[in-house]
């Protein structure tokens, strides 16, 4: 009698325990709703705390970690490395961090994955983002966006330092770079960037043939290229004879897109090349 009435008093404290989790996870999801509708209000403080509400209720709610990061990135400011504006990334970054060891979804591994590529994009982190972005590429091999992001990493790492040096000489943006010295440090240093950015976007574009950005960013590229190759003028006229073409296929490929687009609305889209 008494073994019975033990295991009756453990079965009622485990019946008990189950009861207060499910009631938890029940509360868990109340506060994910609520959380959304303050975020879809853009009331992002008031759905961070139900959000927070949310993952400490039921710690394993994948989607509360997903909008709680998201609410977080939300409040950074882009391209500003203070040291709030990188606290509060890092917080997402925490968040997002924190979905991938639930071993999510593919999507929701991915997402995250540029949530924080993303992150440490927006705060100057460029190293950073890049590594997360091949991370992204090496869960999914066809993602184009993480080629064209990765682009835009090492332009955005070639152009700053080449257009420091060109203002320091003096040079109107259409002068070429004519100081050999000058052009031989910026090629070594920018050069493995300039090519694996190419690289990135043409690989991009096999992805999404009608990827507009990475045609504009090719641009871009090729510009960057052509202003180190002042040793090789053959050359360099032939970067930016590629460059213009590619400012062609953008221009093609938007009019192509918003034609189509208009087709599918039923809406009429103007020719603006006779004008």
């Amino acid at each position: 009698m008494k073994n019975a009435s033990k295991l009756a008093l453990a079965l009622a404290v485990l019946a008990l325990l189950a009861t207060g989790v499910g009631c938890n996870k029940l509360k868990a999801r109340d506060q994910l709703n609520k959380g959304v509708q303050s975020y879809k209000s853009a009331r992002y403080e008031q759905a961070i705390e139900h959000f927070k509400q949310a993952v400490e209720l039921d710690p394993k709610l994948i989607n509360a970690r997903l909008y709680l990061a998201t609410a977080y990135a939300n409040q950074v400011i882009p391209n500003v490395d203070s040291p709030e504006n990188v606290q509060t990334a890092q917080q997402a970054i925490d968040e997002f961090q924190k979905v991938l060891d639930l071993n999510p979804t593919p999507e929701a591994r991915i997402n995250s994955m540029k949530g924080i590529a993303s992150l440490y994009f927006n705060t100057l982190r460029l190293d950073q983002a890049r590594e997360w972005h091949q991370k992204v590429l090496q869960a999914d091999p066809s993602d184009a966006e993480a080629e064209y992001s990765i682009a835009v990493i090492d332009w955005t790492k070639a152009y700053k330092p080449r257009m420091e040096e060109r203002a320091k000489l003096g040079l109107k943006p259409t002068e070429p770079l004519k100081d050999k010295k000058v052009c031989q440090m910026l090629r070594d240093k920018n050069q493995a960037a300039v090519q694996e950015g190419i690289d990135a976007l043409q690989k991009a574009i096999q992805l999404r043939p009608d990827y507009d950005d990475a045609m504009a960013y090719l641009n871009l590229m090729y510009r960057e290229r052509a202003d180190i190759q002042c040793d090789d003028p053959a050359a360099q006229q032939a970067d930016l004879q590629t460059a213009d073409e590619w400012v062609k296929k953008t221009m093609d490929t938007k009019r192509a897109k918003a034609e189509k687009a208009a087709q599918a609305s039923g809406g009429i889209v103007m020719d603006d090349t006779k004008k």
